[in-house]
């Protein structure tokens, strides 16, 4: 059996934007922008510089599509983009990891709710869904960041090593105290 080539579906419209056409560019926006502002939201935890990060995210993509060999698909060359702008967002507000002797692990991890019917297990899970999202934003930066890139982008320690330029194993017990922290946060406001 032989591998087959990746072949991006955005291609064509990737090859046009190369050309400058606006209406392809507005398509890969409309294609992309609301996944990509999420993922900026999530590092930067803050709505306005998100849509910050989003606008150059874009703006800086078009200029460099240049750079865009075609050898990943566009979304996750663009959402790399995104990644490190927000990043850098972040750097600029002088990121801080905290250190290891302010945390504390006392607390024990959050039990799952089971309610009797679909309707209120759905709402249930949707409320679970809304405060633990609100719980995320409440972690301090270096949690966020290393807690949003590895559990929610799928970026391995190592490679968070590299974007933050932190070490693996900071990254690593970054990410031990940002789901510590979030569990004692969603105890406080009765998710456990």
């Amino acid at each position: 059996m032989e591998a087959a080539a990746y072949i991006d579906i955005n291609a064509p419209l990737v090859e046009r934007c190369r050309l400058n056409d606006r209406l392809a560019q507005a398509e890969l926006y409309r294609r992309y922008s609301k996944a990509m502002f999420n993922a900026a939201l999530r590092i930067t935890g803050d709505y306005a510089e998100a849509e910050d990060v989003l606008q150059e995210s874009f703006l800086s993509a078009f200029r460099e599509l240049s750079g865009y060999k075609g050898d990943s698909s566009f979304g996750a060359w663009l959402k790399r983009i995104v990644v490190n702008k927000s990043i850098n967002c972040l750097r600029q507000r002088r990121l801080q990891l905290v250190p290891l002797e302010d945390f504390h692990h006392d607390a024990a991890p959050a039990a799952e709710a089971v309610t009797p019917h679909a309707r209120e297990e759905a709402e249930e899970q949707q409320y679970r869904a809304d405060v633990l999202r609100r719980c995320i934003q409440e972690l301090p930066d270096g949690y966020r960041v290393v807690l949003t890139l590895y559990l929610l982008e799928g970026y391995d320690h190592l490679e968070i090593a590299g974007i933050l330029g932190i070490t693996e194993s900071t990254s690593k017990s970054q990410y031990s105290r940002a789901r510590q922290r979030l569990r004692e946060l969603a105890a406080e406001r009765g998710l456990s």
